[in-house]
């Protein structure tokens, strides 16, 4: 028989960084989840996603049991990394900070497309070149 679902929340944590302060912890202790026991097991799941922060979706069990599901890091993260830049623009009409190529396009796509509600490659992509556009980087044919 499955385990009755007690709570499901999200949270976003730095990878292979998490600890039983806040905001992990106040989150995590007052559904009475052992707070320990999940940063080892997210530090362990998230240590080749270093640098980026981690969307983690935490279903807690009636049993104070947990389990944990970790997406791939915010698309926005991956277009600062592949551009290079520390952050977006504040003005995507004017402004254009960085330029990426398809090549780059294509990799962050591979990344994302699991977490996107598309299995169209050419969908997703159009999806991060949206992202991108709001950013103010461009995309080079």
């Amino acid at each position: 028989m499955a385990k009755k679902i007690a709570e499901k929340f999200k949270m976003m944590i730095p990878a292979g960084q998490a600890n039983p302060s806040p905001p992990v912890g106040p989150a995590l202790g007052q559904r009475g989840v052992n707070i320990m026991e999940f940063c080892k097991a997210f530090n362990e799941k998230s240590k080749d996603k270093m640098g980026f922060r981690i969307p983690v979706v935490v279903t807690v069990y009636a049993d104070k049991s947990f389990t944990m599901d970790l997406k791939q890091p915010p698309a926005s993260d991956l277009i600062m990394k592949e551009a290079g830049i520390k952050k977006g623009t504040d003005n995507p009409l004017l402004n254009k900070v960085a330029t990426i190529s398809q090549e780059q396009l294509q990799k962050i796509v591979e990344l994302k497309i699991a977490d996107l509600n598309t299995d169209d490659k050419e969908v997703a992509a159009k999806i991060i070149a949206g992202s991108c556009r709001s950013m103010g980087v461009e995309i080079a044919e």
